[in-house]
């Protein structure tokens, strides 16, 4: 059954315009907050290089100050944790794709060496209806994109959220986009095992108050918070650590389960 609740999710796509069109109108567009989007921490030995890209979140849109932001919390826990230097960089744009990131951002960027990606993507492509099979060809390409321009990274996907959890979303419009956001990640988890990236584990969203902006739909300070706590441990595990958490994100894949069309 939970393979055709995605299929059936099109039934409900004149549900999903209306109410997609009244949350659009009173939603405020937020803008990029004040601060860096690339600095460097100074510490002793080989430095860390940390590179965030993607859509709205990987800017840290929603909060006022950059270094409150998903790249500087990641790059300050690295830097306390390990005692080496990090530099890293905040690449994200509001509203991108995993079809705009592959064709419009990677092509544009410097190979610099970082040796840490994180790919925040996929909220967008659910929310745009984009089919399972368009993000698995854009997704996917992406993927191939990051691996062929940086080959030494270790490249860390974040999964899309629970929609249901998102303020800003009416409940219905929540569930329908739940069943789309289980799809993609679902497809986004089986790419990045199949392309040489780890895909982590779902942001569990424990306080959706506390959690959100006031635009209730990107995080707030205490949103990026509890991400990068999520991730780092991902980021920092030794290779074998690194399959075991794989193999989580896997099977929390196949539980939201499901394939859009």
């Amino acid at each position: 059954m939970s393979n055709l609740l995605p299929l059936l999710s099109w039934l409900a796509f004149p549900v999903y315009v209306w109410q997609g069109l009244a949350v659009r109108r009173r939603t405020p567009r937020l803008l990029p907050p004040e601060g860096p989007v690339l600095h460097t921490l100074t510490g002793h030995g080989e430095p860390v290089r940390l590179l965030v890209l993607g859509d709205s979140s990987a800017a840290s849109v929603g909060i006022v100050d950059s270094e409150q932001g998903l790249a500087a919390r990641l790059a300050h826990a690295l830097n306390r944790d390990t005692g080496r230097p990090v530099a890293w960089r905040a690449a994200g744009f509001n509203s991108a794709t995993s079809g705009q990131l592959r064709d419009h951002v990677v092509p544009n960027m410097a190979a610099e060496p970082w040796t840490h990606i994180v790919l925040s993507v996929g909220t967008n492509d659910t929310k745009n209806f984009h089919s399972v099979s368009r993000f698995k060809k854009e997704f996917g390409g992406l993927l191939y994109a990051v691996r062929a321009k940086w080959p030494r990274a270790r490249i860390v996907w974040s999964p899309v959220i629970d929609m249901t959890r998102v303020p800003a979303l009416p409940a219905l419009l929540g569930r329908i986009l739940e069943v789309r956001a289980g799809a993609i990640n679902r497809m986004g988890t089986g790419l990045c095992l199949e392309r040489g990236a780890l895909p982590a584990a779902r942001l569990p969203v424990v306080d959706p108050a506390a959690g959100f902006s006031h635009d209730g739909f990107h995080a707030s300070v205490a949103g990026y918070r509890a991400w990068a706590d999520h991730l780092l441990p991902l980021i920092a595990l030794d290779e074998a650590g690194a399959a075991a958490s794989a193999a989580m994100a896997q099977s929390d894949g196949e539980r939201d389960g499901g394939q859009c069309q």
